[in-house]
């Protein structure tokens, strides 16, 4: 599992969310020490979410709020001529492309060509002449412009967290044409206001367009963050995602280290020793996930501790886990451990006696646990009796994989030791039958089962954090010893961008 990386959502998101200039924060002199995830995203995926860049300079324009422009000026045989510009908006705004640029230890630099946009408001202005004539005038006006913009994002780190400044914002002209209403002006009053008010109103729309990107994109910002801490939080455990180390920009990728550390009711697991080095990233898919074995490790550990690793099988279930295969050692075994009685008046429980233990191998992730099975038969207005119990050693050597949005845990390797048994059909726990098919059954079906429930499990746990919404193609989960990688391409859903825009601005 990869819990860092849910961080996607538009060019100003993921970007922003997984980078941060150091200038606030102070890491140890070791740079990897305390990793436990790291994300890395390359420039195929940075041209991709840049494609969302639109929406994003789109909801600025629509959501900058633009004050009065006012001014004045004398002119010979005129007097003193007064306008203002009030009622400003924009209209029919258009982007003919947008680049984005990684500078290597710097800043994420993105280029918007040819951004038309059509302004409205009301033209008011009023002048005394030479014989004191006082006259005022109101009209409609409209402003074609056509404006590239550029954006220089440098990243702070501030309490750990990412905090992205993008004032660093130019406007640059290459039309700007006012239209007063109809056109019906006389050509030299049109052109008098042409002349007073250009220069202004390229300072006001620079000021107020550059200031509402900077606000979208710490809106976005603190968005992500929220949606990243929520995506690793289940009730009383969370993942700590705040950063570990300075991180990465070069011009192929962009990557950022975070502590990976697992916090349950106020205590925190600690990570001094990550094995964590940038040579074990390469460049060739859009992201890839660093996750430490002791992250999932101290996540199992929670897990155990919060009383989660609990699973109960009843009806259809538990017929298919005792029901493995036709033969007569096991109808013979069935009978006497039921009793007769029927799988639906039966339960089997499953948990963890102790935290387990997870280890990355280059086979697979490893699980060593204790594991504790318990069959009652449910009696009518009695207290169940409790058929069969057991407890076990199980090491089992498991490989994931992630298809059709579905997490798949697939066993490849297992042992149990069986260390105390009880069964009332076999009082001295010496029929060899029973203790035959019982250990058969457990590495034939009841390991598959329980990791399939626990797939199914972290299935739904991550499609609630909306991890379903996105396109992930061809997913490797890729184990080594003391780490494994996750590494992917993905399609972005735009939707997700379009509907925070339109409920948070």
């Amino acid at each position: 599992m990869c819990w860092a990386g849910r961080m996607v959502l538009g060019t100003f998101s993921i970007l922003l969310g997984l980078v941060h200039a150091a200038a606030a924060c102070e890491f140890g002199p070791f740079p990897y020490q305390g990793t436990g995830i790291v994300c890395r995203m390359t420039k195929p995926a940075a041209l991709l979410l840049n494609q969302e860049t639109a929406q994003v300079i789109q909801a600025a324009f629509r959501n900058a709020q633009f004050p009065n422009i006012t001014g004045e000026r004398s002119m010979r045989l005129l007097g003193r001529v007064a306008y203002g510009l009030s009622d400003i908006q924009v209209n029919d705004l258009s982007i003919e492309r947008s680049e984005v640029e990684l500078k290597e230890d710097s800043a994420i630099h993105i280029s918007i060509r040819n951004v038309t946009a059509l302004f409205k408001g009301t033209l008011t202005y009023g002048y005394a002449g030479a014989w004191f004539l006082q006259l005022f005038h109101s009209v409609d006006f409209e402003i074609d412009s056509s404006i590239d913009l550029q954006l220089n994002i440098n990243l702070m780190c501030q309490k750990d967290q990412v905090a992205p400044d993008a004032s660093d914002c130019y406007l640059t002209f290459h039309k700007l044409t006012l239209h007063l209403q109809g056109d019906k002006q006389p050509g030299w009053l049109k052109q008098l206001f042409t002349d007073f008010i250009s220069f202004t109103l390229k300072l006001v729309l620079k000021r107020e367009v550059c200031k509402e990107i900077n606000a979208v994109a710490q809106t976005l910002t603190s968005f992500i963050i929220d949606l990243a801490a929520n995506f690793v939080r289940d009730k009383d455990i969370a993942v700590d995602i705040s950063l570990a180390s300075d991180p990465v920009i070069k011009a192929t990728y962009i990557e950022s280290h975070h502590r990976g550390t697992v916090l349950y009711k106020n205590n925190s697991s600690m990570l001094s020793d990550s094995v964590f080095s940038p040579s074990l990233l390469t460049e060739s898919r859009m992201l890839y996930f660093w996750l430490a074995e002791h992250s999932l490790s101290s996540l199992a550990a929670a897990a155990f501790l919060d009383g989660q690793l609990v699973l109960n099988l009843t009806g259809e279930k538990l017929q298919e886990l005792f029901e493995m295969e036709d033969t007569e050692v096991q109808r013979k075994a069935v009978q006497m451990i039921f009793q007769g009685t029927s799988y639906n008046d039966s339960v089997a429980k499953v948990w963890s006696l102790s935290q387990p233990q997870i280890s990355f191998q280059p086979e697979g992730t490893m699980v060593r646990s204790s594991v504790a099975v318990e069959v009652s038969i449910l009696l009518a207005g009695e207290e169940p009796l409790v058929a069969l119990y057991m407890e076990k050693e199980i090491t089992a050597t498991i490989q994931a994989t992630y298809a059709d949005k579905k997490l798949i845990l697939q066993p490849v390797d297992s042992s149990v030791v069986i260390k105390v048994f009880k069964c009332t059909a076999d009082p001295s726990g010496e029929d060899p039958s029973i203790q035959s098919f019982l250990q058969n059954m457990i590495l034939v079906a009841g390991i598959p089962e329980v990791t399939s429930s626990i797939g199914s499990a972290l299935t739904s746990l991550l499609n609630s954090k909306r991890l379903d919404l996105f396109d992930i193609i061809n997913p490797e989960i890729i184990t080594r010893k003391g780490y494994v990688i996750v590494q992917l391409d993905f399609g972005f859903p735009s939707h997700l961008l379009l509907n925070f825009l339109e409920k948070s601005l």
